[in-house]
């Protein structure tokens, strides 16, 4: 869209105005019988009055004064009467938008008290001609459309802030979620991958045939890291969202890789059917539980799932038989797993038990019958 620069729309607010008030005051010495021309003088007194305004967005309250008096001066002088009121209203009403109806109301009151003394003191032509009450209204009429405008520009840019904080918002959440997808990925892969490759290099002169196995199932790892991240970057530069969850219907393929490290995996249960982002959370929790097994449990031999429901509650647990630490250090993968499961108003808590490491989590779900 095309914009108007700061510096064109000071001329444009100057020089207009001055053209219309010297053009229409010019014809209304011509046009009125027994009217006094506007010569040479009364233009500089106009064009000085104009003038000041090319800086009336910055010194808006200056401006107005120097204006007002300027054009309060040319009416006292025999010179045609003409719209040279414009420049000031013009001056009062950028007034009133940049310093608010209170400094614009005092001042342009005060200026106003001030030209009636003059003029009701001197005889005037604003005291014999123009009815007080008319530029009683003028002061009201230039204030309160001042105040409109100034409201509406401050409700317009509260708008725009509340939506740029939306936004923000957003782009934030997007961030945290692309985090989370690419940790659970990329970290449950390579603990599989960094298990399986110490076992090759720890049989490969022993047993080769359990060095080979190690290697394909370090290939298969690799192989599903890698589509995963695909379809995610994939989704990404789409612009349509983050890829497609995954689900506990691939929970086989999941036990698989855990048992693969050789581990001895028991699940308890059934997570029977699932609203789809209850799933797709379950199955990262528990991805990223049999991961920090795999990574930091001490001798780990056994984990235990335990799936369950009560109250409209899903219930997951993986405990572990590995000897773990006093208290759970939250790095990425707990923060992960519990921000995944408050965003759907559930929880998860981990720590030590007895002879072991345990996860569980609660997240809301509907019975399904």
């Amino acid at each position: 869209m095309w914009r108007v620069s700061g510096y064109a729309r000071d001329l444009l607010l100057t020089f207009v105005p001055m053209v219309f008030v010297l053009g229409a005051t010019t014809a209304a010495g011509r046009m009125r019988p027994g009217s006094e021309p506007l010569e040479l003088p009364g233009y500089l007194w106009l064009i000085g009055a104009a003038l000041p305004l090319l800086l009336v967005r910055r010194f808006p309250l200056p401006v107005f004064l120097v204006t007002g008096s300027v054009v309060v001066a040319y009416y006292r002088m025999p010179y045609p009467d003409g719209p040279a009121l414009l420049l000031p209203t013009i001056a009062l009403f950028i007034l009133t938008r940049r310093r608010g109806p209170l400094v614009a109301g005092i001042t342009g009151g005060a200026a106003l008290l001030a030209a009636l003394a003059v003029y009701f003191g001197t005889g005037g032509r604003l005291a014999a001609n123009t009815p007080v009450g008319l530029l009683v209204v003028w002061l009201a009429a230039v204030l309160g459309i001042g105040t409109a405008v100034r409201n509406r520009a401050a409700a317009v840019h509260a708008a725009r802030e509340r939506a740029a904080e939306h936004q923000s918002r957003m782009a934030e959440r997007e961030r945290l979620l692309i985090a989370r997808e690419v940790h659970d990925v990329v970290a449950h892969s390579l603990a599989m991958i960094n298990v399986q490759a110490g076992v090759a290099a720890h049989v490969a002169d022993r047993r080769p045939e359990q060095a080979v196995a190690a290697l394909l199932a370090i290939k298969e790892a690799s192989a599903a890291a890698l589509a995963d991240l695909r379809a995610t970057v994939a989704v990404l530069r789409s612009g349509q969202g983050l890829a497609p969850a995954p689900s506990l219907r691939q929970l086989d393929d999941l036990l698989d890789r855990a048992r693969a490290t050789g581990l001895r995996v028991e699940v308890h249960g059934s997570p029977g059917e699932l609203p789809a982002p209850v799933d797709g959370t379950a199955y990262r929790i528990l991805q990223e539980s049999l991961t920090n097994v795999v990574r930091h449990a001490t001798d780990p031999s056994r984990v235990d799932i335990h799936f369950g429901r009560s109250d409209g509650r899903f219930a997951l647990a993986v405990r572990d038989d590995g000897r773990a630490p006093q208290e759970a250090v939250a790095g990425n993968g707990l923060r992960g797993m519990a921000e995944r499961a408050a965003a759907l108003g559930g929880r998860v808590t981990a720590g030590p038990v007895e002879g072991g490491f345990e996860v569980r989590a609660e997240l809301p779900a509907e019975e399904v019958s």
